[in-house]
């Protein structure tokens, strides 16, 4: 974790977190994206692409597509997620931001299960939360004050904006888009995590759009 980065970093100790945190769970992989400034288009950019209102929804080309995707990665979720209610508005918000952000859901669902194995409230040492394990000071740089990295909706927004963001830098490269985004970059455990995640957890033959 860089200084900077730290400097960003309020830690939140709720009752609810703590329970959440000492539920069993597999071993997770996360790590801190690194602060870096942005240009002023670049961050302009990026606060646009956060400030979207409009309900997640499921983008395919039929509603048959949209069920069967839906079915199917709600059955491979079922351990991890019991609640089917959970799970449908899970799933729903990840398919929705992915698309947004022109990113395979099924690639997020993997970066999902190896930041935070699918913990809503996981905290990792260097202070990144959620989901997607976004770290704090992307709010400062890119949000605004109230946005809360542990609600489902913004941490799935934020951490699909920040990888496309990477993506775009390293000119659709994702093995270093992934490295970037795990704060790992020159490193191949993390992408190399993801990418085995995606392929064999999480693949999907059927039409995603």
């Amino acid at each position: 974790m860089t200084g900077q980065g730290s400097h960003f970093c309020r830690l939140c100790a709720t009752t609810t977190l703590i329970a959440a945190l000492a539920a069993p769970a597999l071993p997770a992989v996360a790590g801190s994206q690194a602060y870096q400034p942005l240009a002023a288009s670049v961050q302009a950019s990026l606060q646009r692409a956060v400030s979207d209102r409009a309900a997640p929804r499921l983008v395919f080309a039929s509603a048959t597509d949209a069920e069967a995707w839906l079915t199917e990665m709600s059955r491979r979720l079922e351990k991890r997620m019991p609640d089917p209610q959970e799970r449908q508005e899970f799933l729903t918000t990840v398919h929705y931001e992915a698309t947004r952000a022109g990113l395979d859901p099924q690639l997020v669902l993997g970066v999902v299960q190896v930041e935070s194995n699918f913990r809503k409230y996981a905290v990792s040492r260097a202070g990144a939360r959620g989901f997607m394990q976004v770290m704090p000071f992307w709010v400062d740089v890119i949000g605004v004050g109230d946005h809360n990295l542990f609600h489902l909706r913004t941490n799935l927004r934020y951490g699909c904006v920040i990888l496309r963001h990477y993506l775009d830098l390293e000119g659709g490269n994702l093995f270093r888009a992934l490295g970037r985004y795990n704060g790992s970059l020159g490193s191949d455990e993390y992408p190399n995590l993801v990418l085995a995640a995606w392929r064999g957890s999480w693949s999907y033959r059927g039409s995603t759009i």
